[in-house]
């Protein structure tokens, strides 16, 4: 099935146009990847605020920080998919 589906991919594809419909990809598997991460976190820190309120200020402070090194992350992939597409 996947074989079809990649064979199929390549015939709508021409020339290097293969390489910008992998970095588009490679750009909405990142945003997934940081929206999966960054819910994942938010999740965390809410079960371990109702856990331990008296932490709330240093857990909150944590999952802020972790947050925006995940988006950091996910900017830096969609930079280097933007510059693939643009070399091809």
């Amino acid at each position: 099935m996947f074989a079809t589906l990649f064979a199929l991919l390549l015939q709508a594809t021409t020339g290097g146009s293969v390489s910008v419909m992998g970095a588009a990809i490679g750009a909405g598997l990142a945003a997934i990847g940081a929206g999966l991460g960054i819910g994942r976190i938010g999740g965390s820190a809410m079960e371990g605020i109702a856990r331990q309120p008296e932490a709330a200020g240093r857990i909150q402070t944590a999952m802020l920080i972790i947050a925006a090194l995940i988006e950091a992350v996910a900017l830096f992939a969609a930079v280097i998919c933007l510059l693939v597409a643009t070399a091809a």
